[in-house]
């Protein structure tokens, strides 16, 4: 029987293609995982671009399909509720640690709407912030963003939250998504947050090619150990007959 066609060999071989097609397949994966999240950009940067709406016409356009306004700029008229306001704790601005300030915003619709107006310094820690908002009708623009609830997850407690959890900081009194606030006067607080990055891949392509380094590391590793035996079983009668030559000698 050929050396590498024994049961032990056999099953190596087999467990070595195994290993081969699964890390091919991960690569795959994540290059899929890569076209996706180009595609999640390029849909998002489309929807900013897109000229402001007024809030009501949105909702009556959409309906109850309220999570296709994701990433749309909008506008409100209405006033503030700072009576109300919270704060959102983890907040990191160019390495400076604060909150995002929270404000419920009452819209002439009669809608209510939390607004993100931006980051504060951990030294306004109490509410309403000294970084007041306008007092009176005001018309903001915002960028529509989700809510952060997480089912089984805290979201902390009045007034200071771990996330803009909708329901737990306005219950069911406002929409079910809230504005990141595109306007603030210069150098005054708080700062406008950034809207989403539309430019991060992530590291899916990485871990692709890691997955087919894998592979190839493999394949040569495996191919090495197959020569070695090979070696090693046509060395074997050699050394065999040179002792028994010795033998005779």
């Amino acid at each position: 029987m050929l050396p590498l066609l024994t049961r032990k060999w056999v099953i190596a071989h087999l467990v070595a293609l195994s290993l081969a097609l699964l890390f091919v397949n991960l690569g795959l994966w994540q290059l899929r995982r890569l076209e996706d999240r180009r595609l999640e950009n390029a849909v998002m940067a489309a929807r900013m671009a897109e000229a402001p709406v007024p809030i009501g016409d949105l909702l009556l356009a959409v309906g109850d399909d309220v999570a296709s306004l994701a990433d749309r700029p909008t506008t409100a008229v209405g006033e503030y509720r700072p009576e109300d306001e919270v704060l959102i704790r983890s907040q990191v601005l160019e390495g400076t640690a604060g909150y995002h300030v929270v404000t419920p915003f009452d819209t002439v619709e009669g809608e209510s709407v939390l607004v993100n107006r931006g980051w504060v310094p951990l030294e306004m820690d109490r509410v309403p912030v000294p970084a007041a908002p306008p007092v009176g009708r005001v018309e903001i623009t915002g960028l529509i963003q989700p809510d952060a609830h997480r089912p089984r997850a805290p979201a902390g407690e009045r007034p200071i939250f771990r996330r803009i959890d909708i329901r737990a900081i306005g219950g069911n009194d406002v929409l079910p998504f809230y504005l990141l606030l595109q306007q603030s006067p210069d150098d005054q607080l708080p700062i406008p947050v950034s809207p989403p990055d539309v430019t991060s891949e992530g590291n899916h392509l990485s871990y692709a090619i890691q997955w087919f380094s894998f592979v190839v590391i493999g394949l040569v590793g495996y191919a090495l150990l197959l020569r070695r035996a090979l070696l090693g079983a046509q060395r074997k009668p050699l050394d065999d007959g040179s002792i028994l030559e010795t033998i005779k000698d």
